[in-house]
């Protein structure tokens, strides 16, 4: 964790349009001192010291991030990240954790977070972190389109011309890499790039995997193995 010292690299907002930030984290230096620096940088910043108020906060509904502590001593975050996920299934969440095992990131971003960043962390990656999340905010609504294939951001939402069907955050990420290269191939590494973070092996198969979620729920022939290349969508 940065000291104090540190400068909190953000942007001002009006107060007419500051963003709604809920923090949870049990440790009161940290989440005073991130709270401070979020509401400099011109944020609405709010603290809950414990998940279960956390989560009760959460639920209520009018955050624009929710940046959540993962490991504390009244709730497990993972099952913290479940309810606030289950109460609004898009609410944007940055899991914090001092836990840096790839397979615990992968379960956190495969249960909806949007973000994990480990401790210790500089304030200036967090805010480039929350910046990054409140821009995903301003397009949720948008609407993609290839060929018949449509993607609704706003839902997580994907009609391949049988009819709408839900997506994970991962799945959505994934085809809206491909649908962005038209029906041009895109590598395994730049899927896992824009999707997962370049810090994943590049020798993993969770692309590969992600790809099998998404044919199976929209159509196998939908998306095609490139050998030697990746993968693109089907003329």
């Amino acid at each position: 964790m940065a000291g104090p010292g540190s400068a909190w690299v953000g942007h001002a907002w009006s107060d007419a349009a500051s963003p709604r930030i809920l923090l949870i984290d049990d440790e009161p230096q940290i989440s005073g001192f991130v709270g401070r620096a979020l509401e400099r940088a011109g944020y609405q910043a709010e603290v809950a010291s414990d998940a279960v108020s956390g989560v009760r906060s959460a639920a209520g509904g009018g955050y624009d991030l929710v940046i959540l502590d993962l490991i504390m001593p009244d709730m497990d975050g993972r099952t913290a990240l479940a309810a606030i996920l289950h109460a609004h299934p898009s609410q944007a969440v940055l899991v914090l954790s001092c836990n840096s095992d790839p397979a615990t990131k992968v379960e956190c971003l495969d249960l909806g977070a949007r973000d994990y960043l480990t401790k210790p962390f500089s304030l200036a990656e967090l805010a480039a972190r929350v910046r990054a999340r409140l821009r995903e905010n301003a397009v949720r609504s948008e609407v993609m389109q290839v060929g018949d294939l449509t993607l609704d951001a706003g839902r997580l939402v994907a009609d391949s011309g049988t009819g709408p069907v839900a997506l994970t955050r991962l799945e959505f990420l994934c085809l809206r890499a491909l649908m962005e290269h038209g029906r041009d191939s895109v590598t395994k590494s730049e899927l896992l790039a824009s999707v997962w973070g370049i810090e994943f092996d590049p020798g993993s198969n969770i692309v590969d995997v992600c790809i099998r979620r998404l044919r199976v729920k929209l159509g196998f022939a939908l998306i095609e193995t490139v050998r030697g290349e990746g993968y693109r969508l089907a003329s």
